[in-house]
Order: structure tokens, then C-alpha cells, then sequence
């Protein structure tokens, strides 16, 4: 609220009922501001009380009328409004004076000369009889009143301050007097063998380090220090309306944000986005290789829940964390966490990991909280200057430990613009709504299977969200024509039929810019700022090509919008095959690529396969000849958009088949190998581009291989299950480059493009 409301509505005094105020005030100057507005409104309580002081108000409920009404008010500091916002600045900070706590010899002036910064906040007014139904017996009914009043008065200055400063307060302790809480300390005492006191010690320590003791002053400041992190370098584009359809549903239950995650910078944005439009700041969890100083205190201050890497052997831990979540969905306040585990090392969404989603939907399945709503959010860069160190680990460089030095090189490379960074909210799923009929506590496979299947249903809706990106274009148009350059006119001839296929489906893109060759020109000129595309000027007019050792990070950029055209990559295939045999096909592809993509469930798979194969021949169930389809097509996309990962899964299936059936698969030796073999197919023309030589893509490979029991030694028949999967993948290589061959010859009529 701006101002000190009436006191009839705020003490709802008008039918002549006693009035008991609790006074919330900390100095003489606030006192003497609450009694100028009890005098301002001609507010006559029967009672005026320190909010601190239970033993007090103990003795005027004792007895009281059940008519009686209580209310609270105290003063609110702000900070001095400059460029239209209120927040705390580090020049305040230097200058040792908190804007929203100031010292007492500073509030007279502050209210003297800047009476805007001290507002009075008023309670929302009960009965004590209401008080008394909603205390329910336990403890100090004085004490229930005044943390009661406490949340009423937090609640109203929210009103004013806006609700992205809404902070929980007193969590351990809140979380260590419930019920939930000890009956789980007793459990696991058992169990581990140990006292109640010391399971209980052990759990208080692991709460005291993982609760975010939120801050508004840390908030604003952390906020103010890390914006330059983002803010020069993208223009922020939002979904608007998507927030405002959230903003309902907050308003009933907790909000879980789960965004994708390509960027340091993801959670600073969505925080920024979030905090624009005045929601609550979110519970960040994050792992505690991000808690070094001085970001880690700051931060942890600041919603950032640090977890540790790995605890699945520490059931006290475990047992702590679920109660904190449990906690937080209760009370409405919102998470968010980015369930790939770490950043898109290949641009597109990795496989999700469910240990978070375990305890946020257990927390829902026995009570704590009657829903949880899950909001997949998508975050798109144009550009982004971190790929180029991803890409090199993704060439076995080593990842660079996070701390001081690592932060100042980071905010170096964002200090000048590269781009636009779109951020889309998908359809919220209720969480409740999605988990097996009996919990965790029913049948396990059933339990299990529920949690995947919200997983893959948020990573989908991520996916249908995402925008394609003009950088993805021009990077899937260029990553197609193996060891060619274009000229402009040559790379619009292969963006025209991209941009019309998403604007034919409605599919979300921001492509318009590719409209024009000076667009195209502005795109392909940004790229080769960041040197991921080379540009020859000493012939007849310019002609372009990827940057020579750049392929994974033009890679990346494709990859993020490449999930929009896998349908129309498999029509493709599957026309290839013989009409008996397509919808096995189909299914068959499926399953060979399902540790690359997030495919829906195999109903809504055929029915979306389905309408792209009848986009590229109504008849396509009985035509005989696939390969005359494709060469009527406008648009061919199968080895633009496959080829990279099916030559991945070559070089593994090959090596697969080189090793003997009695040796064992050592992970990173194996992948090691992968990567020098790789190398060498690539040279010698085997694989279409260095695209393919990924960490994460091998590794990928591996996960399918190891899922179709083609890894673990000394199985019967190993040696020929090998040579089949090698077979079937050099099968599927040569259709890919049957449809590049149509496609090069179909390019060579229209703009002179050699296959």
C-alpha cells in the first residue's frame, strides 16, 4: 500500500468492537510515526502494544471479547527512488546505511525531508475469535497471534514493495517444530542407529547450510552486481502473456520454473524477466560448485539454494533437503532449478535428471502441498560468447573451474551486445495431476515411470516453445553443403524453404529478419564478428562458409532449433523404405534416436509423423517410389538435421564392432578412442562434417548402444548384435546421403550449388 489506510477498514472498529493494535515499531522515531497515524485517523484502541512482546499480549487476549479486533502496524523504509526504481545501490553500501533498516539518528531527517522513503504499513485486521479457529491449540496462543501479525504486516509492505521481496523467515525453525520433521528424525534414527539428538543435530546442520536466508537488501544488490553480466550483451524478449496466465495460477499454489539451460546468464535473466513483473523471486537450486566468495554469501542471501553434487548415501541430507521442499511448496514459494544438470554442451536439451522432481513431487503425493505447478520456460540466444569454451570440451579440453578469476573473464565478454535472448513459457502441468495413483509409496516401477513421464513432458513443451532463431537458420543452411562456401544469393535459395516450412506449421521462429538481403547479410556479418563464419571477399562477391575449427559451435546454434524439423528428417527416411515397412521403420528411428530427442508418446508420434508424410505425398502409405517424392519436395532436411548424429553413432558402433566381445567398455577410454577414430573417418570422407565429433554425442551413442546390451562383455551372440547395429547404421548413413545428393542436385538447378 502507499500510505496508512482508514483506520475503520484497517481496524474494522466501525460496529464499536475493541481494537487491540500491536505496535511493530523499532525506534522512537517509528513509535512516534504509528502514533501520528492513530491520531491521523482517530483510531482509539483499547489496546497499543509491542508486537515483541508475547507476555503483554498475552494478558489483553486473556479474557477479551471474541469480537475483539487485532491489527498490526509498523514503518517501511524505501530506498531514494532513482531511474524509476527503488532498490539498494552499493553506494549505499559504502556509505553504511542500509536504505531499508537506516539507523535511528538517521530516520528523523529521512522522515523530515524524504517523507516518500517512510511509509506506514497496516495488517489486515482479525477477531480473535477468527484467531483463535485458525491457532488450533498448540503452544502460546499469545505468541501464534504475534507471528500472525508478523505475516500480515509482511504481507501488506509486499503490496507496497512489490511481491518479488517476498521472504520466507524463520524456515529452520519453522521446519524443525513440524510434525513432518520429527516424525522423520525418529525414523531415520532407527535406521541409521543412532540417537534422535544427534540425527536431529546432523539435519539442523545440513538445513543451516542449504536455506536461503532471503534479503531484500541482498536481493538489490546482488542484482545490481551481476546485471552486467546479461544487460549488455542481449536485448531481452519476453512472453509477456504467459507470465500474466501464471500469475493466476500462483496465486493458488507454488510455481516450479524449469527452464533450459544454455548460459551462465539463464537464471540471471529469467530473474531479471520475473522480477520485472513483480513476482516472487524464486528459490534457485543450484549445485555448491557456484558457492565461492564473494558471490556465494551474496547469493545464498538472494534465493540461491546451494546443493551439493552428489549425496545419494547420506540419508540425513536427503532427508533434510525433502523437508525444505516440502517447506517452500507449502508456504507458495517458488522454485526453480534446470533439470539437465549443467549446460547444453551441443545446443539442444540434454536428458533431464530426476532426483529434484522426486522430492518436489513426493512433497505433493503425501499432503504437504495440494499441487505443484511445472512451468517449462525456454531461454534462446542468438549468440552466445561461452559455446566456444563448451565446444572445446566437447573436443576434450578440460572445463575451467568456477571462482573470481573465471568470474571477471566472464563479465569481460559480456560487456558488448551480441544479440536478442528470447524467453518463452511453455503450458504449465500440474504436478498432481501426473503422478502414479499411490505415490512413492505405491507401486515403484509405476512411481518411477510417472516421474520420467513429467520429464519428458516438460522437455517436449520446452522444445514446442522454442523459438528458431535467425543464427539457427543460417547456421543449419551453411552446416548442410559440406566444404562449400555461398554466395548470398546461394544461402537465401536454402533459407527460403526453411523459413516457409515454419511459417506453413506455425511453428515458433524469429526468421523475419531473413526476409532481405540485408538481413541475411546482418546475420551471416554477426557470426563472422564472432568468428564462427569466414567470409571471402576477393572474388566476384563475397561468399561464405564456417570458420575453419568452428563447426561444434555452428553446431550449437543449429541444434537449438533443429527438434522443429526431426519430424519432416524422419518422413524423409521413412519414405526410402519399402511402403510394407514404413511405419516399423518409423518406430524404428524412433527408438534409434530417442537418446537424442524428446519424442511425445508413440500415439502422438504417429499421428505427427503422419501429417508430414502426407505434407510430402498424400499416398504416402502405397507410392512405390520414395526417392521421386523427395525429388518433387521444396524442402529436404534429413541429413542437415540427422547426419551428425547418426555418424556419431557410426564411429561408436564401428569401434564397437573392431573391439572383441570379451573386452570390457571403459567410458572415457572408449570415448577417447571414439574421438581419434573419428577423426581419421573424417578425413578420409567417411563422416559428412566435424560436427559429429562430439564428447557429448559419443556419449550419447554409448547410452544406445548400452541400451540395446551391446556393451557389457562376454554376452552370447555379442559379436553379431554388433555388426548388425554397425549395419543398420551404415544403412541409415546411406539414405542421408541419397537425400543430400537430391537435395545438392536440386540446389545445383536452382542457385549452382556442386554436391
Amino acid at each position: 500500500m502507499g500510505g496508512p489506510r482508514p483506520a475503520q477498514s484497517a481496524a474494522g472498529s466501525g460496529d464499536g468492537a475493541d481494537v487491540i493494535v500491536l505496535d511493530g515499531a523499532a525506534s522512537e522515531v517509528e513509535r512516534a510515526l504509528v502514533t501520528q497515524w492513530l491520531h491521523q485517523e482517530d483510531l482509539q484502541p483499547s489496546a497499543v502494544l509491542p508486537l515483541d512482546s508475547p507476555v503483554l499480549l498475552a494478558r489483553s487476549l486473556n479474557g477479551a471479547p471474541p469480537d475483539t479486533v487485532v491489527t498490526a502496524a509498523r514503518v517501511a523504509w524505501l530506498p531514494r527512488e532513482r531511474d524509476g526504481e527503488r532498490r539498494v545501490r552499493w553506494s549505499d553500501v559504502l556509505s553504511q546505511v542500509n536504505p531499508r533498516r537506516p539507523p535511528a539518528f538517521w530516520q528523523a531527517r529521512i522522515a523530515h525531508r524524504e517523507p516518500d522513503r517512510a511509509r506506514l504499513v497496516v495488517a489486515e485486521p482479525a477477531t480473535v475469535s477468527a484467531l483463535r479457529e485458525r491457532w488450533g491449540g498448540t503452544g502460546s496462543f499469545a505468541q501464534f497471534v504475534s507471528r500472525q501479525a508478523r505475516l500480515a504486516l509482511d504481507r501488506s509492505e509486499r503490496a507496497l514493495t512489490g511481491y518479488r521481496y517476498k521472504v520466507p523467515k524463520d524456515v529452520v525453525e519453522a521446519i524443525e517444530d513440524s510434525p513432518e520433521f520429527r516424525a522423520g528424525i525418529a525414523r531415520l534414527a532407527v535406521q541409521l542407529g543412532l540417537t534422535e539428538r544427534e540425527t536431529a543435530q546432523r539435519a539442523q546442520a545440513d538445513l543451516d547450510g542449504m536455506v536461503a536466508s532471503m534479503s531484500p537488501v541482498a536481493i538489490d544488490l546482488l542484482t545490481s552486481a551481476l546485471r552486467p553480466l546479461h544487460a549488455h550483451a542481449w536485448d531481452v524478449q519476453a512472453d509477456t502473456a504467459g507470465l500474466e496466465r501464471l500469475r493466476g495460477l500462483n496465486r493458488r499454489h507454488a510455481l516450479v520454473f524449469l527452464p533450459s539451460h544454455r548460459s551462465y546468464a539463464d537464471p540471471l535473466l529469467l530473474a531479471d524477466v520475473l522480477a520485472e513483473h513483480d513476482f516472487p523471486r524464486n528459490h534457485v537450486l543450484g549445485g555448491d560448485n557456484l558457492r565461492f566468495w564473494p558471490v556465494g554469501p551474496l547469493a545464498r542471501r538472494s534465493g540461491i539454494v546451494f546443493i551439493r553434487r552428489s549425496f545419494s548415501d547420506d540419508e540425513v541430507y536427503k532427508m533434510a533437503l525433502r523437508e525444505y521442499l516440502g517447506y517452500l511448496l507449502a508456504k507458495r514459494f517458488n522454485l526453480e532449478w534446470y533439470m539437465e544438470g549443467g549446460r547444453s554442451r551441443t545446443g539442444k536439451l540434454r536428458p533431464p535428471r530426476y532426483g529434484l522432481l522426486a522430492y518436489v513431487a513426493e512433497a505433493v503425493a503425501r499432503g504437504r502441498a495440494e499441487d505443484a505447478c511445472l512451468v517449462p520456460v525456454a531461454i534462446t540466444y542468438d549468440q552466445l560468447r561461452e559455446v566456444s569454451a563448451m565446444a572445446a570440451e566437447q573436443g576434450g579440453a578440460a572445463k575451467k573451474t568456477e571462482g573470481l578469476p573465471w568470474l571477471a573473464s566472464y563479465a569481460r565478454g559480456q560487456l558488448t551486445r551480441i544479440g536478442t535472448v528470447h524467453v518463452r513459457f511453455a503450458e504449465p502441468l500440474s504436478l498432481a495431476g501426473a503422478l502414479a495413483p499411490g505415490g512413492p509409496d505405491g507401486d515403484p516401477d509405476a512411481w518411477r515411470l510417472s516421474l520420467q513421464k513429467v520429464a519428458f513432458e516438460v522437455a517436449v513443451r520446452i522444445n514446442r516453445v522454442t523459438p528458431v532463431t535467425a543464427t539457427a537458420l543460417v547456421t543449419l543452411a551453411l552446416l548442410g553443403v559440406r566444404d562449400r562456401a555461398l554466395t548470398l544469393g546461394q544461402v537465401r535459395a536454402v533459407l527460403e524453404p526453411l523459413r516457409a516450412y515454419l511459417e506453413q506449421r506455425l511453428l515458433p521462429h524469429s526468421g523475419d529478419i531473413l526476409r532481405t538481403d540485408a538481413g541475411v547479410r546482418r546475420v551471416l556479418g554477426a557470426l563472422a564478428q564472432q568468428n564462427v563464419v569466414t567470409v571471402y571477399t576477393g572474388g566476384l562477391e563475397p561468399v561464405y562458409a564456417i570458420e575453419r575449427g568452428q563447426h561444434l559451435v555452428a553446431a550449437f546454434y543449429r541444434n537449438s532449433a533443429i527438434h522443429h524439423f526431426v519430424d519432416r528428417a524422419l518422413a524423409e527416411l521413412v519414405l526410402l523404405s519399402e511402403p510394407a515397412d514404413r511405419w516399423d521403420e518409423a518406430m524404428a528411428l524412433r527408438d534409434q534416436l530417442k537418446f537424442e530427442f524428446f519424442f511425445p508418446g508413440k500415439t502422438e508420434y504417429r499421428t505427427e509423423l503422419r501429417a508430414e508424410l502426407e505434407r510430402l505425398d498424400p499416398g504416402w502409405e502405397t507410392v512405390t517410389d520414395g526417392r521421386a517424392v523427395l525429388e518433387r519436395a521444396d524442402l529436404l532436411v534429413a541429413s542437415r538435421v540427422l547426419r551428425s548424429f547418426i555418424d556419431a553413432q557410426l564411429v561408436v558402433a564401428e569401434r564397437l564392432v573392431a573391439r572383441s566381445p570379451d573386452e570390457p567398455v571403459g567410458e572415457k577410454e572408449f570415448l577417447d578412442e571414439c574421438a581419434g577414430v573419428g577423426q581419421q573417418m573424417l578425413l578420409q570422407g567417411q563422416l559428412h562434417g566435424p560436427e559429429s565429433l562430439s564428447r557429448e554425442l559419443f556419449s550419447s551413442a554409448l547410452k544406445l548402444a548400452a541400451n540395446l546390451d551391446l556393451t557389457e562383455p562376454g554376452a552370447a551372440g555379442l559379436a553379431e548384435s554388433r555388426r548388425v547395429f554397425a549395419t543398420r547404421l551404415r544403412g541409415v548413413v546411406a539414405r542421408l546421403i541419397m537425400i543430400d545428393e537430391i537435395d545438392a542436385a536440386r540446389r545445383r538447378e536452382a542457385i549452382g550449388v556442386e554436391p
